[in-house]
């Protein structure tokens, strides 16, 4: 009996090591993945009990058998009922607080004064559906690469040396590559300039061994696993240090419960060249890792603040300012960090943002700016409808301080995924809608806007004669261009007045409403002539 236990346990053992190398479960109670592999366990061991039973003992009445069956069962019901009665106590129903207050949201800001206005010459125009295809392109040119290597889809954004950039590693193409190529390892990443689109293949004197796609012992969460026993891991990102170097950044996590209000307690960054590994606190990331947190755990601990900081039955019945976040979000870069940016909008309505949020994704210090406004998906539906006939899809928006406005910017791609238009769109307003073609630059595109919706000061009056009169085609939308008497110049869109524009002549006299723009006086309103 004693050895046949010993056999049942050694096999056991012998079977849950193979499983635990493909599953790499972490040894930590909090995890649920770790219960999951206890349960394996138990039922592995119940399974071979079985087998080593004799025939006889097997097919009849055995007491024996019986308890031990019962007795598996009893414990697997156990650890599944401990569980939920833990979670159940740790669940917002008696912890509403604990989870509104899982993100620290400022509300006082003001975006005017945290936002600096846009540089265009530093604005990642690129989303990562493009830049993956430039870099794709640019993998392709490499003769020596692309037979035995295919590029990883991670393309982080990380702020590089005051350069916005997405990065992203090669990865070995099949397994017969990884068997070929281990020795030196892959010695390649690829970065994409978010801002102009260069795409450069970065060639390393070291290759990196230490990758998703590696097998054994170098497989890259193997060997977080076994460097690292008891942690949780979050999301993994591929950044570069201030010298070029590759590093694997990651998280992480503690749970409250079990895998309840999860929350990042720090980075592991694994050098994939070396192997090499540290693991930092919260409080001492190094400044030059931009993606501590990921988008989707920010995202969730906001929409719990939004959920439950009036309370757990209010999220349920009165719902009395209880908001969430959009669908989408995207990143921007400042002050050499990457901000992490999404609409908020009530629970009860999904057509209008109520503000909208800007994160650190290396602090997660979290600022909600209130300016009502389009939601971002009618913001690129009505920028999408402008140019209907064309059918181009638009990417999900920028936000910028445009002439100390929120204002949204998207770019316009066809179905290669090429960028062929831009277009700004009032956040307060989403039907005030300005595109361009993206020849012409993102600069006219944006002179474009503010000449067509933005005053740069207050609304004047005059009434003035007409001395030239001249008109020009732009985007479809027709403008005259005025010259008064006192060689004042001035611009008109036929929206303006389509019905009087047309018929002015040299000499007339009207009476109009305008403002001072940088280059011209633009006129929004005639009274008469």
């Amino acid at each position: 009996m004693l050895k046949r236990n010993l056999i049942n346990v050694s096999i056991t053992i012998f079977i849950g090591l193979i499983i635990y190398y493909f599953m790499l479960p972490p040894i930590n109670l909090t995890a649920p993945i770790f219960y999951t592999y206890i349960i394996i366990l138990l039922s592995i061991y119940f399974v071979v009990s079985c087998l080593t039973l004799t025939p006889v003992t097997l097919f009849t009445r055995n007491p024996n058998f019986n308890f031990k069956f019962s007795k598996s069962l009893y414990v697997i019901f156990i650890i599944i009922g401990l569980v939920l009665l833990i979670n159940l106590v740790c669940s917002p129903l008696f912890n509403a607080n604990s989870y509104a207050n899982r993100i620290i949201v400022d509300e006082t800001k003001e975006f005017q004064n945290d936002v600096s206005p846009v540089d265009f010459k530093a604005i990642p125009l690129l989303d990562k559906e493009s830049s993956q295809k430039l870099g794709d392109r640019t993998m392709g040119v490499m003769p020596d690469l692309v037979s035995q290597f295919l590029v990883s889809d991670l393309y982080t954004q990380i702020n590089y040396n005051n350069d916005i950039l997405r990065v992203t590693p090669l990865e070995y193409a099949d397994i017969i590559k990884y068997f070929t190529n281990r020795h030196e390892g892959i010695k390649a990443y690829i970065t994409v300039n978010s801002v102009n689109g260069e795409a450069k293949l970065v060639r390393l004197e070291k290759g990196m061994k230490y990758m998703p796609s590696s097998l054994f012992f170098e497989n890259l969460d193997r060997k977080l696993r076994l460097s690292y026993p008891t942690k949780i891991f979050g999301d993994k990102s591929f950044e570069i240090d201030n010298e070029g170097n590759p590093y694997w950044i990651i998280e992480t996590l503690s749970y409250k419960g079990i895998g309840l209000r999860r929350e990042v307690s720090g980075v592991v960054v694994l050098d994939p060249i070396t192997g090499n590994s540290k693991y930092y606190s919260i409080g001492d990331v190094p400044t030059w890792i931009d993606h501590v947190y990921d988008a989707s755990l920010i995202i969730e601990q906001f929409d719990n603040w939004g959920e439950y900081k009036n309370g757990f039955l209010n999220s349920i019945f009165g719902q009395k300012g209880v908001v969430n976040t959009t669908d989408g979000y995207n990143y921007l870069a400042m002050n050499d960090d990457i901000f992490l940016y999404t609409g908020v909008t009530s629970v009860s309505s999904d057509e209008s943002n109520l503000g909208f949020i800007l994160t650190n994704m290396r602090t997660k210090e979290t600022k909600f700016y209130s300016i009502a406004g389009a939601e971002e998906f009618s913001a690129m539906a009505s920028a999408e409808g402008v140019v209907q006939d064309k059918k181009y899809r638009s990417t999900f928006p920028l936000l910028i301080n445009l002439n100390n406005k929120p204002t949204y910017l998207m770019s316009l791609k066809d179905n290669a995924g090429l960028v062929k238009m831009y277009a700004f769109v009032d956040v307060s307003d989403y039907q005030k809608v300005v595109t361009c073609d993206s020849s012409l630059g993102i600069e006219e595109a944006a002179r474009r806007y503010l000449n067509e919706n933005t005053s740069t000061g207050d609304i004047l009056n005059d009434t003035i004669q007409i001395k030239e009169i001249k008109t020009a085609v732009i985007e479809g939308t027709t403008y005259y261009f005025l010259t008064d008497t006192n060689n004042n110049k001035y611009q008109a869109s036929i929206k303006v007045a389509q019905n009087l524009l047309p018929f002015l002549n040299i000499n007339d006299t009207i009476t109009i409403n305008y403002y001072e723009s940088s280059e011209i006086k633009v006129i929004t309103t005639i009274l008469d002539n």
